[in-house]
């Protein structure tokens, strides 16, 4: 019986040309989990969009400053954390996208919220001492 201490870490640096790394350290543990091809590409694509709203908002396209990845798993759950120290996300202030009129209008951008939302069972955003967590759950 294990105690659920299947965790792991990577630091990067917030600079989209971490994204392929970020991916990659993801998508290696949501296979050792034995996830599906189509999960493992949606958990990638939702880390993606994370990372890369970190980079652009919280950190304001400012290189060289720390994001944590911390990923994890039970029986019955994969977790993704990633924290920044930037400017924090707040959700309550969060409007979903108007898909059709972005669209129509081709507009570029915006959706990751929720496109996060949409390939992952679950989404929190956290801020606690000076540290922004966004906490992606996929059930097993």
């Amino acid at each position: 019986m294990t105690n659920g201490s299947n965790k792991y870490q990577l630091t990067v640096d917030s600079s989209t040309k971490h994204l392929a790394e970020v991916r990659d350290f993801v998508a290696e543990h949501a296979q050792s989990v034995g996830l599906s091809e189509k999960e493992i590409s949606e958990i990638r694509l939702a880390v993606d969009e994370a990372y890369t709203n970190i980079i652009k908002h919280a950190y304001k396209n400012t290189p060289s400053r720390p994001v944590q990845i911390e990923l994890g798993f039970d029986h019955s759950q994969l977790w993704i954390s990633i924290m920044d120290q930037g400017e924090s996300f707040k959700p309550d202030e969060y409007k979903a996208p108007d898909i059709l009129k972005r669209i129509k209008n081709k507009q570029r951008g915006g959706m990751g919220v929720f496109l996060i939302q949409k390939l992952m069972d679950q989404v929190q955003y956290n801020r606690k001492g000076g540290i922004n967590e966004i906490r992606m759950v996929k059930n097993l």
